[in-house]
């Protein structure tokens, strides 16, 4: 049985499951009690669990991941929100160092498995300090997981595994799929971390994308089909583990790839994709690889500027055929 929810009320589900089915479960953050986060996706949780697995902190979000350490290494299991991915800098330390070295700097005697929920990417004009796309520097870091969901479903699955990993997850969320709907496992579901998802089969070009920018991809791959291209698109879903040999297939089959990332160029989750396919899948290659991404700057504020820098369907559809042109 399903049942058709928006992505955020998955979010929200896989929280409450979880908290039911084991009481380490808890969350913490700014505004997670009462008024139900600012995205709405902890509603409900204060009134069925209370206030002490339900804790409402200050505006320190050094504390919020740091207190998260420290309560897990004492056996429990939080659940943390830092209202912004661009607050993760402020917060560096703990999960850079704190959460993704210390099982191996005290050999494996800590365990540290705290999921730290990270809204992310463009919000609408919200500005360069509030809608950056940060996936790739968790990726960057041993020892932490990275998963960001393109879909209700998969942010109920991916949720409900984080919170039962041993090993520090970072979970990032789209603000703009907040209120996104689609059917929804009821009861347990379960998306492994590691495991990618080919949304579509097709022959032609391989797209990979995230979060986001999938459902940019899965409409340009529509207006393709119409002109006479076949796009297989593939969906991370996580980037840590990262699914590589799903990718490799896809490359194998088609010949041509393609990722399309909200984050800037320099160094974006794309590049590492890139890398891997050069590596193990080059000669499987038809055509050079292409990333399609934001500009390497500040994303601006102005509507129209933030709708030029990011990635659309009508970019992604004039890339693709251009390098088919180019290749013809």
């Amino acid at each position: 049985m399903s049942e058709t929810i928006n992505y955020a009320w998955a979010i929200n589900h896989a929280l409450a499951e979880e908290m039911r089915r084991d009481e380490r479960v808890w969350i913490m953050g700014q505004d997670v009690g009462r008024m139900g986060g600012v995205f709405g996706v902890t509603r409900g949780l204060f009134d069925e669990f209370g206030a002490n697995r339900v804790r409402d902190t200050t505006i320190n979000e050094t504390f919020i991941v740091g207190g998260a350490a420290g309560a897990a290494m004492t056996g429990t299991v939080p659940v943390v929100e830092l209202q912004f991915a661009d607050f993760l800098y402020i917060a560096a330390d703990e999960i850079f160092h704190k959460l993704a070295k210390w099982r191996y700097m005290h050999g494996g005697k800590l365990s540290l498995p705290v999921v730290v929920r990270l809204p992310t990417g463009v919000v609408g004009g919200a500005g360069a300090e509030h809608s950056q796309s940060l996936e790739a520097m968790g990726m960057h870091v041993p020892g932490l997981k990275v998963a960001l969901p393109a879909t209700p479903a998969d942010a109920k699955g991916l949720m409900t595994a984080s919170i039962r990993d041993d090993n520090p997850v970072v979970f990032f969320h789209h603000y703009l799929l907040t209120l996104e709907h689609g059917d929804v496992p009821e009861g347990e579901h379960v998306v492994p971390l590691g495991q990618a998802n080919v949304v579509r089969e097709g022959g032609d070009v391989t797209i990979v994308a995230l979060g986001y920018m999938l459902g940019q991809a899965l409409e340009a791959a529509e207006q393709l089909a119409g002109e006479g291209v076949s796009a297989e698109v593939i969906d991370p879903r996580t980037l840590a583990p990262l699914d590589t040999a799903t990718i490799l297939a896809s490359v194998a089959k088609t010949s041509r790839l393609f990722t399309v990332e909200e984050n800037p160029r320099l160094c974006g989750w794309g590049a590492e994709i890139v890398s891997i396919v050069a590596d193990e899948g080059f000669y499987s290659l038809d055509a050079p690889i292409v990333r399609i991404t934001t500009p390497h700057i500040p994303l601006p504020s102005a509507a129209a500027l933030e709708d030029l820098a990011l990635p659309s369907v009508e970019r992604i559809v004039t890339t693709v055929k251009r390098r088919l042109d180019d290749a013809a």
